[in-house]
């Protein structure tokens, strides 16, 4: 009688493009042309394309432009829609991330204290380090980093116990972070002077009005290298969902892929913030509307992340733009009023499974 050893099929989801992919990239180039043509100087989208063309490819349209659109849309608009993207990208991409780490909804950058950790250490710098901080570019992303790390570390560590992760302590000390990191930008405010206290409480809303292409180059190897290796991890994600011991039996190594997340969801967030301030909302309904619409595969909801997440911000930076002109509203102000009404729709939307 011949032994057959015990053949176990190999952990390889079925990746299939959703759809949605190539409609959601559409609409982003679309936004972002119309985004940059808005403002008090307009723009049209045949200008736009004409701008663009001219002055990166040497190639002549026959649309009419003038120097001073071109100068106002490569030196102050381009740059800030290129960072709205950037950020609503990392955003939504690292808020699937960690609610495919932890298999917790509610995971975001925000809750679990990756923003807070972020602003109280961008605060410090900017309070104690003065013009030398703003001296370099890539000063404030390197600080954020180090804040927005330490501060999911820290919620890690206290929430995981015998290489397992109670969901209730991370999100309770997911708070108790945040509200320590209030309470150190607080004394941050308390000690700033004029200028500083209008930078800072500016900041801690969310704006892009700062927008410059030195801080695109600055934020940028951070959140591209996020948003590079964060896709890579979806087979793992995947077989997350399905829990910590089924993960572990299809072959994937849980601690190494949860600091993994950790690294890199940190590395976009604090580079994001460092460049925009807090933005709420975009890393925790961005995931939730995709999941209703292409489902909870992570192959196929990161990079429609990144698609939505861009697509969301540019959209919400071009009315904070345009709704009370001359005033540039703060970016967070907008999120916080389209988001949150939504969030509240899913919540009512689901409540019946909550209680099942």
């Amino acid at each position: 009688m011949q032994s057959r050893a015990l053949a176990l099929p190999s952990w390889r989801p079925t990746v299939r493009v959703s759809p949605l992919v190539p409609l959601l990239a559409t609409a982003l180039v679309v936004a972002c042309i119309t985004s940059v043509g808005q403002g008090q100087l307009a723009i049209s989208s045949k200008q736009v394309v004409a701008i663009v063309l001219s002055h990166l490819f040497s190639i002549d349209t026959g649309w009419h432009f003038d120097q001073v659109q071109a100068s106002v849309l490569f030196s102050i608009r381009l740059p800030r829609v290129l960072l709205a993207l950037m950020v609503g990208a990392a955003l939504s991409t690292s808020g699937a991330t960690l609610q495919g780490i932890f298999r917790n909804p509610l995971a975001d950058p925000t809750l679990l204290g990756v923003s807070s950790g972020a602003a109280l250490s961008v605060s410090i710098a900017m309070v104690l380090g003065g013009s030398l901080v703003l001296a370099s570019p890539f000063v404030l992303p390197s600080v954020a980093l180090i804040g927005g790390l330490s501060a999911t570390l820290i919620v890690w560590r206290v929430s995981t116990q015998g290489g397992k992760t109670s969901v209730l302590t991370m999100l309770l000390a997911g708070i108790a972070i945040n509200a320590l990191c209030g309470a150190g930008i607080g004394l941050c405010i308390y000690g700033a002077d004029d200028a500083e206290l209008r930078d800072l409480s500016f900041w801690m809303l969310g704006s892009l009005g700062g927008a410059t292409w030195q801080l695109v180059g600055a934020a940028s190897p951070f959140i591209v290298a996020a948003l590079v290796f964060l896709p890579r991890l979806a087979r793992d994600l995947d077989a997350m969902l399905l829990g910590e011991r089924e993960a572990r039996y299809l072959g994937v190594h849980v601690d190494r892929l949860r600091q993994k997340a950790v690294l890199l969801t940190a590395l976009a967030v604090g580079a994001a913030v460092s460049v925009s301030g807090i933005i709420g909302f975009v890393g925790l309904v961005v995931p939730h509307l995709l999941r209703l619409l292409i489902g909870p595969g992570h192959a196929r909801l990161l990079p429609a992340s990144m698609l939505l997440g861009g697509l969301a911000l540019v959209c919400a930076d071009m009315v904070a733009r345009t709704a009370l002109p001359p005033t540039d509203l703060p970016i967070g102000i907008i999120t916080a009023l389209i988001g949150s009404p939504i969030f509240l729709w899913l919540l009512v939307k689901n409540r019946s499974e909550s209680f099942e």
